[in-house]
């Protein structure tokens, strides 16, 4: 097939999609699909006019896309940096040619993390545009990209989820959650935007830095226990993993610097416990109308107690995340992985 790994972009997990869209990249070039690597923002130039004939034959350039991609830094991207590298200024969120190679491939693999990517309006304008892509459908996305919607869907249909509120910067005070409570960005991913704040002098100091991030922040109860997570695909979970970071809760550094943080899948616990998360991480799939994949997150707290914290519809693909490690728990490996993900693309088109 021919094949359209989009990554990069301009949101906070510029990084992770960029190591993300490596992975994929290399996985379905072994595969022997036909396979372009683009940056979302940046865009692809040709490098001489006179030789662009048909725009298909991009998918036969000898070229290795992911040569010059880099790896994650434990420091967020500069974005303004990335975004002075556009000539036009950005007014258009597609790079140059973005769109017409999209166009050309048989299916997108969406690579994209955080803002955009995940949010429903690249899937939006793909839906309009006739391209194929991978992934969950832009409503869904939405829905899931939001936190506070998606606590609320969650509380709707029965799947526990910790007590928290919404704030925004015009109306600050909607309730009051006690502390220790974690605050975020409603729309952020990676951590990034998350504190936990055990004072007042701490609460004001995480709202400030959420706030720089999004327009709205959820403040919720702080669990005290397990972390955990579970990937689902096609409505059925997917073994259940833990996560334990060594120092500190899994904020951006711990997630994606090797070593930061010990990841144990099958993880250990009882039949019974597990198959309680699964249950929920297949009903909150069900309650945010997701399609394909995702991941969901949750705790535990010292009582045995659940919550399911949020849906991740574009769930990281990099060496240490959490989905692959799930698949390789049941044989699957990483390109059997994109494999299984592409096929319920072209099924869905």
């Amino acid at each position: 097939m021919k094949i359209v790994v989009l990554a990069g972009g301009i949101s906070t997990e510029r990084d992770v999609s960029l190591s993300s869209g490596t992975m994929i990249y290399r996985a379905l070039k072994e595969r022997g699909h036909k396979v372009v690597l683009l940056d979302v923002y940046l865009g692809y130039e040709w490098e001489e006019q006179k030789d662009v004939v048909k725009i298909e034959e991009i998918f036969n350039k000898d070229k290795d896309w992911a040569g010059e991609m880099g790896t994650i830094t434990e420091k967020n991207p500069d974005i303004a940096q990335i975004k002075a590298m556009r000539a036009d200024g950005g007014k258009n969120f597609f790079g140059p040619n973005v769109l017409s190679i999209c166009q050309a491939a048989d299916v997108v693999f969406m690579a994209l993390h955080g803002e955009n990517g995940e949010n429903g309006k690249i899937q939006a304008c793909f839906d309009l545009t006739g391209i194929t892509y991978t992934g969950t459908d832009y409503v869904s996305s939405a829905l899931s990209m939001d936190k506070g919607l998606s606590k609320e869907l969650f509380t709707y249909c029965g799947i526990p989820t910790p007590f928290g509120i919404r704030l925004t910067k015009d109306r600050k005070w909607e309730g009051k959650v006690p502390f220790p409570c974690i605050v975020k960005a409603c729309r952020g991913g990676s951590s990034v935007g998350v504190s936990i704040a055990l004072s007042e002098q701490e609460y004001e100091s995480a709202l400030e830095e959420a706030f720089q991030y999004d327009d709205e922040v959820i403040v919720e109860q702080y669990i005290d226990g397990r972390e955990f997570s579970v990937g689902v695909m096609d409505g059925k979970a997917l073994p259940v993993i833990e996560i334990a970071p060594l120092s500190g809760f899994y904020d951006y550094k711990n997630k994606y610097q090797p070593g930061s943080t010990i990841e144990t899948c099958p993880a250990d616990l009882s039949l019974e416990k597990t198959r309680e998360i699964q249950d929920y991480a297949e009903k909150a799939f069900a309650a945010l109308r997701l399609k394909s994949y995702a991941r969901m997150d949750f705790m535990m707290n010292r009582q045995g107690d659940l919550f399911c914290l949020e849906a991740n519809t574009l769930p990281g693909m990099t060496p240490t995340s959490l989905l692959p490690q799930e698949a390789a728990a049941m044989g699957m490996s990483f390109g059997e992985l994109c494999e299984k993900i592409l096929a319920y693309a072209v099924k869905e088109a």
